[in-house]
């Protein structure tokens, strides 16, 4: 069967109005009436220019992404409070059809566009002198409308040691806090029984979230060469995962993806938490206005008063006045980068950039942990996505919208004893800790006596992970091509939990030019080594059964036979690997005293109304990709600020049902009746085949 597109099917599909949004006060078609009129429900609460907007708003959220979305719909519920979302980018209109259709991650991805801030960091030393691209979503929906779709989960452990890093931070962001938040973003479908098999799939129902705004779910079409993944993980020692969702995250698995199972089509934040609201008078979300400060009053606790924006480098100020609180979510390199233009941060920092200094708080850009990787690229004779997209041609009874939903989902986590052998493993944990006044000495950007306190914490708390079945590398199976063309597969390796920890600052006043970004890739030996012995792991799986069958016939391309030894590995390496785009912790949830930014509340240190809630605030990075956990961690700050400004106790965890979203509310909790979830999708897109390229998975 032909993969074409078909005006007359556009047509048709374009009229559908079936689909509905069934919660309480929603609307059955954000896109047409029963009659078939344009109604354009999903731009009620955007606004097209500035002059709509109302001289203040309660809430001001800065960055309309993954979690500036939830909060926008979330803080809106209650009738009693006003907010305004600021987005630096466009709506995404013009390239719906290229966000809505998973697969077109890979074949016609939006990164390296507009819609892409596209930073760039400096040169790494462990790269080759080589600087790395660093995309991030500039658009409505942030991160979630370009990336790679990963819906995968941090592991218990992991989240239990952060929240053991603040004072009082069980109270809010212990595993079960956490869980509760990731299960009340999303609605989770199982896969068919044809996908379920073809890929050996397994789920436990009771992990995942059952009313949620994200649709969670499989493909609509899987690959057999999927089915092979799991058994050839356990095969060489890696253990299959039964339940990657519940807390024990480390082993083989097919990871859910934010895909809508009823038309196929990309669920993110603002499809999911945005599109499908009534409209409100009291929410209003404004594009194209990048952030340029906060405005503070006087006083020993300082308090936002306003935000500025701008449209461009070249156009007016504009401002809005703060009633209650300005919440940045603008990431891990937008937030840190509108406070240190808001005199907020570094003194030698803000000094050199030329802004006046507010609050001198010294952890603000510093910590900034990112995952890396590369792959091992075989040739194959197995059907991949990406010689059935190349050829235009769908697999039998498959149609065109559940071909177009498969991304690579096949996944493994894989601990410190499996990449360094049960004998040394210990011995390895045991190195890395005597290090750890000699790494703070000499590997730290900052001499602060804080930051230098919270890199030892940060860095004992990552180093006992090593000791735990906690993953330290992803393994993944990709399918969607490599550089050496459709007929292949790589298997992807990429570090969890770096020891090395970069940073990023502002080097003049203007909020337009962007921050100098500094990861400090491979500054710790050990990252190295872990992401090395992860690569052999590829390699060995490649000549592992299943996987390794007659009838895939995987001969190996990249880097090939003239990588053997450590050193050729590390050298190979350092001219291969990237970003797997997961930066994290410029704003980290740490003591003041030991360069922390935020509180266990969010609340920035100094400031009596700001808060930070996105992936900026994580102390340590996960073993995971990043967006669940800040899907969850929006759903809990939006819970904490609710109960702070109605006067009521923050939901506390009871790890038992999602939360949908709802119409506009007077009282003070969020409404549970699974009747009531938003159940809207589009109609089904049609798209042509385009050109092929590889992408990991954006956050």
């Amino acid at each position: 069967m032909r993969l074409a597109s078909q005006i007359a099917v556009l047509a048709i599909a374009s009229s559908l109005t079936h689909y509905a949004a069934a919660y309480q006060g929603g609307h059955r078609d954000i896109y047409h009436d029963s009659f078939g009129h344009d109604l354009h429900l999903q731009k009620r609460n955007i606004l097209s220019d500035n002059t709509q907007l109302a001289d203040s708003y309660d809430f001001v959220i800065v960055g309309g992404g993954t979690a500036g979305l939830v909060l926008a719909a979330r803080l809106s519920e209650d009738t009693n409070h006003t907010v305004l979302c600021l987005e630096a980018g466009d709506t995404g209109d013009a390239v719906k059809s290229t966000i809505d259709t998973p697969a077109l991650t890979y074949y016609q991805s939006l990164l390296g566009s507009s819609y892409d801030w596209s930073y760039t960091t400096v040169n790494q030393s462990g790269a080759n002198n080589r600087p790395i691209t660093w995309p991030r979503g500039k658009v409505l929906g942030g991160s979630s409308a370009i990336n790679g779709m990963y819906m995968v989960r941090p592991d218990k452990d992991e989240v239990d040691a952060w929240a053991a890093l603040v004072p009082g931070g069980s109270d809010n962001w212990s595993w079960e806090s956490l869980f509760d938040g990731m299960q009340a973003s999303e609605t989770f479908t199982p896969p068919s029984d044809a996908v379920q098999q073809a890929g050996n799939i397994e789920w436990n129902t009771v992990s995942h979230g059952a009313s949620g705004p994200v649709h969670v779910t499989y493909p609509g079409y899987m690959p057999p060469i999927v089915g092979d993944w799991t058994e050839t993980l356990a095969n060489i020692g890696i253990p299959t995962s039964v339940d990657a969702y519940g807390g024990e995250g480390w082993g083989a698995f097919i990871a859910t993806s934010n895909i809508n199972p009823s038309n196929w089509t990309r669920s993110y934040s603002r499809s999911a938490y945005i599109d499908p609201l009534p409209p409100r008078s009291n929410l209003a979300i404004l594009t194209n206005a990048t952030v340029t400060r906060l405005i503070f009053s006087n006083g020993t606790t300082l308090n936002a008063t306003a935000v500025e924006f701008a449209s461009d480098r070249n156009a007016a100020r504009m401002t809005v006045n703060v009633n209650k609180e300005v919440i940045l979510a603008g990431g891990a390199i937008g937030s840190p980068h509108v406070l240190l233009h808001s005199g907020v941060g570094p003194s030698d920092v803000l000094q050199g950039a030329g802004v006046p200094m507010l609050i001198e708080l010294p952890g603000v850009g510093q910590h900034l942990q990112d995952h890396i990787s590369t792959q091992v690229s075989f040739q194959t004779n197995a059907t991949t996505s990406a010689e059935l997209h190349a050829s235009n041609t769908l697999p039998d009874g498959i149609s065109e919208s559940a071909f177009l939903s498969y991304i690579n989902s096949a996944t493994a986590y894989a601990n410190l004893s499996d990449l360094v052998g049960l004998d040394t493993f210990q011995s390895f944990y045991a190195n890395v800790m005597s290090a750890i006044d000699t790494s703070a000495a000499t590997l730290l950007p900052s001499q602060d006596p804080g930051v230098i306190a919270g890199y030892k914490a940060i860095y004992k708390a990552t180093a006992n992970l090593m000791l735990s079945q906690v993953g330290q590398v992803e393994i993944l199976l990709s399918l969607t091509g490599t550089p050496q063309g459709a007929q292949t597969i790589a298997i992807q390796a990429a570090l969890q939990h770096p020891l090395s920890q970069g940073h990023l600052f502002i080097a003049t006043s203007d909020p337009f030019d962007y921050p100098v970004i500094d990861p400090a890739y491979f500054a710790h030996s050990a990252d190295r080594t872990l992401l090395r012995e992860a690569l052999k792991i590829a390699r060995r799986l490649g000549s592992t059964a299943p996987l390794a069958s007659d009838a895939n016939a995987l001969v190996e391309l990249s880097p090939g036979s003239t990588v053997q030894t450590d050193d050729e590995w590390d050298t190979w390496i350092a001219s291969a690997f990237g970003t797997e785009f997961h930066p994290s912790c410029s704003c980290a949830m740490l003591p003041q005293a030991m360069g922390g930014v935020v509180d266990k509340d969010l609340r920035v240190y100094g400031t009596g109304n700001v808060r930070v809630v996105d992936a900026s605030v994580f102390p340590i990075q996960f073993s995971a990709h990043l967006m669940a956990p800040v899907f969850g961690l929006a759903e809990r700050a939006a819970s904490i600020i609710r109960a702070e400004w109605n006067g009521v106790a923050a939901v506390q965890s009871n790890s038992s049902s999602s939360t949908p979203l709802s119409g506009n509310n007077t009282t003070t909790t969020t409404p549970t009746n699974s009747q009531n979830r938003a159940l809207w999708v589009r109609p089904s897109i049609s798209v042509p085949a385009l050109v092929t390229v590889a992408l990991f998975a954006l956050i």
